[in-house]
């Protein structure tokens, strides 16, 4: 189990008391070139004690995934591997703290590796929001949305490809490519929306235009996108300029509890829910409601939980202590899906079509973590390794989050009643799936 002397055994330890198992599911390697931990598993390589004052402060997921971020610890391997091997016993996903023998434990191994010592700084990727108003509030959620989006539209190109699209991508075919996926995304979403050519549309977190410029282009609808985001507005604005429908799509830097210019033919919500908050998902369905004409279809794309009571209070809240939060989607809230259905039935919509896209969701993830990888050296350029660092462990830990069932990702069609009643059938299907 070990090769040669080192710390290698008693970081081994550490780890396992932080995993809550005697025997590590990985190779653990240490700053000195010791090993200890299973053969042949997935290898982690301690490069610094200052790993270790993170588990002492934050003995969990915080500390691990802060060491990462920082460049104290590292994954060489296949991190898929990797982030499956360590979630195995449950201690990192669902976080139980410590017991007092258990941090006696941690105390006395850190003692004696020479690894005590004040509680190191966050690396500089963490957010913090604290003192920029209430939660969900429109300057918080503004500065949240900021966060995670305004990294720049260069390394979003990186990501995502030219499609531009920060959302589950609807696999026919898994061949067939990432850009075949998304736009697959957006016509199965017009055709929901049943879409004509005059109608005027809302794009409720409308990203870099993607959705607008394909609506308009192939069923030569009219269309408003908002965004809290100002680089994803400009590029946006460039996109539709450049593709020559300036006419038809207007992008705005706008709250979606800011717009007041309805009546609009159909709304699209495609993965910005998540940031509406529990609080806030009925007033989200009963403004959206108001801005419909009779007959009119919102589609609302989002993810979901998987577990847990969806009447408990505050349950879709984020737990602090996580990556998620800290440092890549703060404030958001993921629902179930009981609860965003029951938002929109509360503000009186009809629910026409639930489908449930959840294997879709990792075929994209893994998408865009492969063109992370293959042009790793450009992100790093563009937003500086530390965060580069943060996206690659992200893809790969939600990709984990979807292939384990954990979450799920749904859309949900429906309908302001009066005008054309519902269809008897779903002609948004293709024949083979009606």
């Amino acid at each position: 189990m070990v090769r040669g002397p080192g710390v290698a055994p008693r970081l081994a330890g550490m780890l396992g008391i932080v995993l809550g198992t005697d025997r590590i599911p990985v190779r653990l390697r240490a700053w000195d070139g010791s090993e200890a931990g299973s053969p042949g598993a997935p290898v982690i390589e301690i490069r610094s004690r200052r790993t270790l004052r993170r588990l002492l402060w934050s003995p969990g997921q915080l500390g691990l995934s802060r060491a990462y971020v920082a460049g104290e610890l590292d994954l060489p391997g296949d991190l898929f591997a990797t982030v499956a091997a360590l979630t195995a016993t449950g201690r990192l996903t669902e976080p139980v703290p410590l017991t007092a023998r258990e941090r006696w434990r941690l105390l006395r191994s850190a003692a004696a590796l020479g690894a005590l010592g004040p509680e190191p700084a966050p690396p500089p990727e963490e957010v913090h929001l604290a003192g920029i108003g209430g939660r969900h509030s429109k300057a918080r959620d503004a500065a949240a949305v900021s966060h995670h989006y305004d990294l720049g539209n260069d390394f979003y190109a990186v990501v995502l490809g030219p499609s531009m699209v920060y959302s589950c991508a609807v696999w026919d075919d898994p061949s067939g490519g990432l850009e075949a996926a998304q736009a697959a995304k957006h016509d199965l979403v017009c055709r929901k929306l049943g879409l004509r050519s005059g109608m005027r549309v809302l794009d409720v977190g409308c990203g870099w235009g993607a959705f607008a410029l394909h609506a308009a282009r192939h069923h030569e609808v009219d269309v408003v996108g908002v965004t809290l985001s100002p680089e994803q507005a400009t590029l946006g604005r460039e996109r539709v300029r450049a593709a020559g429908l300036a006419e038809r799509i207007d992008i705005r830097v706008q709250d979606y509890r800011d717009v007041d210019d309805g009546p609009f033919d159909a709304v699209s919500s495609i993965g910005m829910s998540e940031h509406v908050g529990d609080d806030q998902i009925d007033g989200y369905a009963s403004h959206l409601h108001g801005l419909l004409r009779p007959g009119a279809r919102l589609l609302n794309h989002a993810i979901a939980r998987r577990t847990g009571d969806p009447r408990r209070a505050g349950e879709a809240r984020q737990d602090p202590s996580t990556f998620m939060a800290r440092y890549v989607f703060p404030d958001t809230e993921v629902l179930s899906l009981t609860r965003t259905i029951g938002a929109l039935e509360a503000g009186g919509l009809e629910i026409l079509d639930v489908e449930a896209l959840r294997l879709h969701y990792p075929l994209t993830l893994r998408a865009w973590a492969q063109r992370l990888e293959e042009h790793w050296s450009e992100a790093v350029r563009l937003v500086g390794e530390g965060r580069a660092r943060t996206w690659r462990l992200y893809l790969v830990a939600a990709a984990w989050t979807f292939e384990s069932g954990r979450q799920g990702v749904n859309q949900v069609l429906v309908q302001r009643p009066g005008g054309t009643p519902p269809p008897l059938a779903r002609p948004w299907r293709t024949p083979a799936d009606r």
